[in-house]
C-alpha cells in the first residue's frame, strides 16, 4: 500500500491512536477492487512511501477492519470529495491498516534490481496503483530482507 509520506508516513501511522489509520483517498478502481474485495482482516502491508525523494517500503503493517466506506467521498472540503458518490451506494471504500513496524527503507532502485522480484505488480513500468497485491513468495522474499537489516 503506498502513501506519500506528507499526507500519511510511516511515523504517523505508529504514532496514530492503536498505530491505526484509515487509507482514505483510493479513487481508482482496480485499487479500490483489490482492497474491497480481496484484503482480509490481519493480512500483512508493505507499507510504502511514494512521490518523495526515496519511495520504498518504510514499514510492515496490516490490514485491521472489514472495508467500509470512505467518509472523504461525501466531504465537499476533503480533496478526495466525490459529488457523484451517494451515501446509499458509496463509490469508494477503505481499510484501516495498524502499523506493525517501521524498517529500513528498500528503496525502488534495490527492488527493481532483485530478481526474486520479477513479476511483481508493483515493480512493473507505469504501474501506479496506491494498493497492490503481493504474491505469497515475494512477500516471503520481501519480509526476510526487511527482517534481515
Amino acid at each position: 500500500m503506498k502513501s506519500e509520506p506528507d499526507e500519511c508516513s510511516i511515523d504517523d501511522a505508529l504514532a496514530a491512536p492503536g498505530a491505526t489509520v484509515p487509507w482514505t483517498g483510493v479513487r481508482n478502481y482496480r485499487a479500490r477492487n483489490f482492497m474491497r474485495d480481496t484484503m482480509r482482516i490481519g493480512d500483512g502491508v508493505l507499507f510504502y512511501h511514494s512521490s518523495c525523494p526515496e519511495p520504498g517500503i518504510a514499514g510492515l503493517a496490516r490490514v485491521a477492519s472489514a472495508p467500509y466506506a470512505d467518509p472523504t467521498q461525501f466531504d465537499p472540503d476533503s480533496p478526495y470529495f466525490d459529488p457523484a458518490s451517494r451515501r446509499d451506494a458509496p463509490r469508494w471504500q477503505l481499510v484501516d491498516v495498524q502499523a506493525l513496524r517501521k524498517t529500513p527503507l528498500l528503496g525502488l532502485p534495490a527492488l527493481r534490481a532483485d530478481p526474486a522480484l520479477d513479476g511483481m505488480l508493483l515493480l512493473q513500468r507505469g504501474s501506479r496503483l496506491s494498493i497492490t497485491p503481493v504474491s505469497e513468495a515475494h512477500w516471503r522474499h520481501i519480509t526476510k530482507r526487511l527482517t534481515a537489516d
